[in-house]
C-alpha cells in the first residue's frame, strides 16, 4: 500500500491532510518557530535545530532567521549554503541546492503544485522537485516554481519569477524569468 506521503514525494496526487503529513508538518513549524525565536549569539542551539529541520546539510547552513519550510526534511543542501531574513521553502516535494548557493531576503522556494479542477483541489495536492545548482546567487524576493532547476553559476535578479528552467552561468531576471546574459567574468 502507497502512503500518502509516498505519493506526496512522487508527484501523485496526494490527501494534505492525511494525520502523518500533518504530523511531520506540525513538527517542521515548530523547529522553524523555535529557530526563529533564537538570538544571535545562541550559534549552538541554532546549529542543533538546523540538524534536525533539513534533510541534509544543517550542519554547515548558514541562516538568518526568521525561516519557513513545510516539512525541512524535503531540503537536502550542500555546503555553507546561506538563507538571508524572511525566506520560504515549501519542501512538498524535495528541493535539492547545491553548495555555497546564496538566498536573498525573502526568497519563497515552492514545489507545491494544485490542481485546476476546483473539486479535486479541495482533496488533493501534488509537487515538482526544484534543483539549484552549486555557487547559484538568487536575489532578494525571487520566487521559484515547482519543477525547475537553476544552473550552477547562474544569478537570479531580485524580484524574478522563475517559472522555466535557467541554464548554467547566466543572469536571468524578470517576471517571469528569462536569460539576460551568460557570465563571462
Amino acid at each position: 500500500m502507497t502512503t500518502e506521503r509516498e505519493k506526496m514525494l512522487a508527484g501523485a496526487l496526494y490527501d494534505p491532510l492525511d494525520a502523518d503529513l500533518v504530523q511531520a508538518r506540525d513538527r517542521a513549524r515548530d523547529l522553524c518557530q523555535a529557530l526563529n525565536a533564537t538570538r544571535e549569539g545562541e550559534v549552538d542551539e541554532r546549529r542543533r535545530i538546523l540538524r534536525a529541520l533539513f534533510g541534509a546539510g544543517g550542519e554547515s547552513v548558514w541562516m538568518q532567521p526568521p525561516f519557513y519550510c513545510d516539512y525541512g526534511s524535503n531540503i537536502v543542501l550542500g555546503d555553507r549554503v546561506f538563507f538571508n531574513f524572511n525566506c520560504v521553502v515549501l519542501d512538498v516535494a524535495e528541493v535539492r541546492i547545491g553548495e555555497h548557493t546564496m538566498f536573498g531576503p525573502a526568497v519563497q522556494i515552492y514545489t507545491a503544485m494544485h490542481p485546476m479542477n476546483a473539486a479535486e483541489r479541495r482533496k488533493h495536492e501534488f509537487a515538482r522537485p526544484i534543483e539549484i545548482g552549486s555557487d547559484v546567487w538568487v536575489g532578494g524576493a525571487a520566487v521559484i516554481c515547482p519543477g525547475v532547476k537553476i544552473g550552477a553559476r547562474s544569478v537570479i535578479g531580485a524580484g524574478s519569477v522563475v517559472t522555466r528552467d535557467v541554464p548554467e552561468s547566466v543572469f536571468a531576471a524578470g517576471n517571469p524569468c528569462r536569460v539576460i546574459r551568460e557570465i563571462t567574468e
